[in-house]
């Protein structure tokens, strides 16, 4: 969705090119799988998700090898390495540096020995990489250009990629505590970490408004307070543990609709 949602603030700037939106779509989506199989190898080796509530996890369960997991998350960085290298070359090299750090960030999330997902620091990086880099950076690979209402489009996707990680830590509470791990939910605490679940949802809203100052028709993303409000309404009423999970299903749909809606209405108003 931050791709495109980034491509369709590129509309009306010229001419846009479908291979420069599927390489950086290649690149977004190779870096959130590496991520995953980089979280779950990391994770399962230091013993975090040895009690854990939600999906199964691979090298946790003993589903697969903890070696066979790490391959494949170097796997899938090296193919958002190759086509990020594509994007480069068509457009700049510092598109090597962001893609480098971009990498660095997916891994040292639960890797290395002071991972800083573990230091309550996981939402400011995905805020950045998952809303600001990945909407932003595929609108400037389309005319080389850093807009605002890419940053803005950028900022909606980034509150709503936090919400998923907010709810998975939130039905984490117990066991990270138990292992350790001070994601911010722990060190927010349930009750509060559910009003910031709220206020990210609530935030992407409010900025879609902002984004409709630049281009009227984006309000039509309005629309997805429909798939919002139940969601936000389970949280707030205490769901806990599994019940959770279908929560977090539901914050996905809602970054699904509202994305959609929101691209729409980006090259609507173009």
């Amino acid at each position: 969705m931050p791709v495109v949602v980034g491509t369709a603030s590129a509309f009306g700037g010229g001419a846009i090119s479908i291979a420069r939106a599927v390489l950086a779509a290649v690149v977004a989506l190779a870096l959130q799988v590496g991520v995953n199989y980089a979280n779950d190898y990391s994770d399962g080796v230091k013993g975090t998700d040895a009690n854990r509530v939600g999906p199964t996890r691979l090298v946790a369960s003993g589903l697969a090898s903890a070696s066979a997991v790490k391959a494949a998350a170097l796997i899938a960085f090296a193919v958002a390495a190759v086509a990020g290298a594509a994007l480069a070359s068509m457009t700049t090299p510092w598109l090597f540096v962001v893609g480098a750090a971009a990498i660095a960030a997916a891994w040292f999330y639960t890797g290395g020995p002071k991972p800083y997902g573990y230091l309550g620091l996981g939402e400011v990086f995905v805020f950045v990489f998952f809303g600001l880099v990945a909407t932003a950076g595929s609108c400037f690979v389309q005319h080389e250009q850093l807009t605002a209402l890419s940053l803005v489009a950028g900022a909606v996707m980034g509150c709503l990629s936090c919400a998923l990680l907010v709810v998975n830590n939130l039905r984490d509470i117990p066991t990270d505590t138990a292992s350790g791990k001070r994601t911010l939910a722990v060190r927010l605490g349930e009750r509060w970490t559910r009003w910031l679940y709220v206020a990210l949802v609530g935030g992407a809203f409010a900025l879609v408004v902002v984004a409709a100052i630049a281009r009227p028709w984006a309000l039509i993303a309005l629309v997805a307070v429909v798939v919002a409000v139940p969601v936000a309404r389970t949280v707030q009423r205490g769901a806990t543990g599994p019940a959770l999970i279908a929560v977090l299903g539901g914050t996905a749909r809602l970054q699904l609709v509202l994305g959609l809606l929101l691209a729409a209405g980006l090259v609507a108003a173009s």
